[in-house]
């Protein structure tokens, strides 16, 4: 399953985003209002979970300083990764593409596309007020 958010433009250089995403602590201020849970577990992992949803654990897999972040589930069962794409636009500007993709059967996949569409879509827009 792939799933793309809106981009997100964002008044901050490339490596000024860079640095505020992998600063973990950040995706506290991202989440969607419904978070109930939010947790730094080190700097590398966080857990968080929303209204209604499974208690999600996620890792830093891999980063491609000021261009790439990904991030990716810490278990194996439901394997995913959330990728935002970084680019500079301007002086003090630059645009995030938050791309979502995950290896689910058909059913869940079902389930599943509508809450995380919304998800990554709320993360672009927060991330563009930040």
């Amino acid at each position: 399953m792939h799933i793309e958010a809106p981009t997100a433009q964002v008044a901050k250089s490339q490596k000024d985003t860079f640095e505020y995403l992998s600063d973990l602590r950040n995706f506290e201020n991202l989440m969607p209002e419904s978070i109930q849970t939010f947790e730094i577990l080190d700097e590398d992992t966080f857990r968080f979970a929303l209204k209604g949803m499974p208690e999600i654990v996620l890792k830093k897999k891999s980063a491609t300083p000021h261009e790439q972040l990904e991030l990716g589930a810490a278990s194996g069962k439901l394997p995913f990764t959330l990728t935002a794409n970084i680019r500079e636009t301007g002086p003090e500007q630059s645009e995030v593409d938050l791309v979502f993709q995950g290896e689910f059967n058909a059913m869940m996949a079902m389930m599943v596309k509508g809450p995380i569409t919304n998800f990554i879509g709320t993360l672009s827009t927060n991330l563009a007020q930040q």
